[in-house]
This record gives C-alpha cells, sequence and structure tokens, in this order.
C-alpha cells in the first residue's frame, strides 16, 4: 500500500462530496460537500493542496453491465478539469452503487435521506474512497486509471501523470 491521504470524489450533478483517507491510507471519512458551478474545481483543488493529497479518486458511475452512459462522461469530464488543476495524480475509479449504498447506510443509522442529501454525496465519496483503498492493498496494485488533463474546450492540455 502506497503512503500518503488520498481525496475521494463522488461527482454529481448538483453536488460534489468529498472524503479523504488518512496518511496510512487505511480509512476513508467525509470532509465536504460541494455545491457544483462556478469555483466548485477550485475549492476542491484547494481541498486537495490543503490535505496535501498524493492522490484523487473521482468516482465513475457505469451501469451494472459496465456501460458508461451520460454521467460517466460527465464524471470523465470532472477529472479531466480537475487534473489540470492539481498536481497529484488524478484516477477514475468503478463508483457503482456508492449512492445507493450511501443511502441504505444512512437510513440504517437513522439520517432522513431526503433532507441530508448533501450527507448522502459525503457518504458516496466515502464509499468510493475505501473501495479504492481496500482495492489498492488487496491488489498492491493502484486503483482505476489515470486521468488526462483537459482544458474547457476539452482538449488534452498534459500527459498522463
Amino acid at each position: 500500500m502506497r503512503p500518503g491521504v488520498r481525496v475521494g470524489v463522488d461527482v454529481g450533478s448538483v453536488r460534489v462530496g468529498v472524503a479523504a483517507c488518512d496518511p496510512a491510507g487505511l480509512i476513508a471519512t467525509p470532509v465536504s460537500t460541494l455545491s457544483r458551478g462556478k469555483g466548485d474545481l477550485d475549492a476542491l483543488a484547494a481541498l486537495v493542496a490543503e490535505r496535501e493529497a498524493v492522490e484523487v479518486l473521482v468516482g465513475l458511475p457505469t451501469s451494472l453491465s459496465g456501460r458508461a452512459g451520460p454521467a460517466a462522461a460527465a464524471a470523465e469530464a470532472y477529472a479531466g478539469a480537475l487534473a489540470g488543476r492539481v498536481a497529484v495524480p488524478v484516477r477514475l475509479v468503478d463508483e457503482r452503487f456508492s449512492t445507493v449504498g450511501a443511502q441504505r447506510d444512512l437510513r440504517a443509522s437513522g439520517v432522513d435521506t431526503r433532507r441530508g442529501r448533501s450527507v448522502i454525496d459525503q457518504a458516496a465519496a466515502v464509499i468510493i474512497l475505501q473501495g479504492a483503498l481496500d482495492a489498492e492493498r488487496s491488489s498492491g496494485l493502484a486503483p482505476g486509471r489515470l486521468v488526462q488533463a483537459v482544458d474547457p474546450t476539452g482538449r488534452t492540455v498534459k500527459g498522463e501523470q
């Protein structure tokens, strides 16, 4: 297991859930929920720098069959834009069931999921990050795939990190 803080990100159309792990890469915990829109990428980049993260793991929502739909394309675009703003690698990792799992876990703990949508986004980011940490621990390999940075027009601005 590579040492260092990692930041997990659950990209939604309205909000972005953020989680981080300890420097040993053992436990993911919720950090915040950002409103999607102007300034969210800069705020996320500042969180990554503030925590001295070594990597960012962005959830890639795919269907049960593994196909990528519009939400996956949006997450890939977001990850590419983020990669252009941070000095650490950004990776896309499978996030199937993260939001469903977060809602289930929160309901089980007594949280009203209709009123706690920002908490759900953070909990989904925790599930994404913890899954990636556990996968790396069991396989010895970095999870997911590296993202190339892109500018707002969609052009690659730097090669793989």
